[in-house]
């Protein structure tokens, strides 16, 4: 999975602000702002990847338990998901 393309970027701050663009707007009229950890997974999802390896690269770069990991990414793709972001 990754994101659609469509899906733009772009920090400001601390935070990460997504919008869709092109004919990915035509299904997504939102701006979607995410926290440091959101905004990792949505890096992540810049690449063909899985759940599994985002867990991974969090696990890598965080030290945090796997399972609020693992329910963080989780929570995060799915909400992807209901906005249509994720191919």
């Amino acid at each position: 999975m990754k994101l659609k393309p469509g899906f733009v970027t772009h920090n400001v701050g601390k935070e990460q602000m997504m919008v869709a663009a092109g004919p990915a707007a035509r299904s997504f009229h939102g701006l979607v702002r995410s926290n440091e950890t959101a905004a990792f997974i949505i890096n992540c999802l810049k690449k063909e990847t899985s759940e599994e390896g985002i867990v991974e690269a969090m696990l890598a770069e965080y030290e945090a338990p796997r399972e609020t990991v693992e329910q963080d990414v989780h929570r995060i793709v799915e909400k992807l998901r209901e906005i249509g972001a994720l191919a």
